[in-house]
């Protein structure tokens, strides 16, 4: 027996004590140890599992974004380039259009031009129609009033000048 003061222990008690002890610490070893560390384990990979899944879609989510910017660029230059081609088809239609206006004026000027000088035509062939009936009545006047070769040459000079002023 071993005495420490007030205290004494003995030889036998103690080693028991240390057997059971020793006992316990083997099977806290054996039977939490092991399946708390498995826990601790699983819950380490679990982490780092949720951890790089997360970066992984970040990662995804910043790949989308950058593809939907480009196809919002891409989008932006393509209305752009339709914006661009109606405006210059636009353009060349009101050229066209202004092209044929101006070439239907041109045609209807050419045309009056044409008719007015139809109906000056007309009106010269109506004319002379009229100054050969005219100048038959003349020369049946001046025959009748038998005038001398000199009144007659000044009537058909005075006559022709008057009808000349005319046309």
């Amino acid at each position: 027996m071993l005495e420490f003061g007030t205290v004494s222990l003995e030889w036998g008690t103690l080693l028991f004590q240390v057997i059971i002890f020793l006992l316990l610490l083997v099977l806290v070893s054996k039977f939490a140890t092991g399946p708390i560390a498995n826990v601790l384990e699983k819950r380490r990979q679990y982490v780092a599992n949720e951890i790089s899944t997360a970066e992984r879609n970040r990662q995804e989510a910043e790949a989308l974004l950058a593809e939907q910017r480009r196809l919002l660029d891409e989008a932006r230059a393509e209305s752009k380039a339709i914006i661009d081609r109606a405006t210059k088809q636009a353009s060349d239609e009101a050229a066209k259009i202004v092209a044929e206006a101006q070439e239907a004026t041109e045609r209807m000027k050419a045309s009056a031009s044409a008719e007015l000088a139809r109906e000056v035509e007309k009106a010269k062939a109506e004319l002379r129609g009229e100054l050969t009936s005219i100048s038959v009545l003349l020369a049946s006047k001046i025959i009748e009033k038998e005038l001398d070769e000199e009144a007659q040459k000044n009537t058909v000079d005075k006559f022709l000048a008057q009808v000349g002023d005319r046309l």
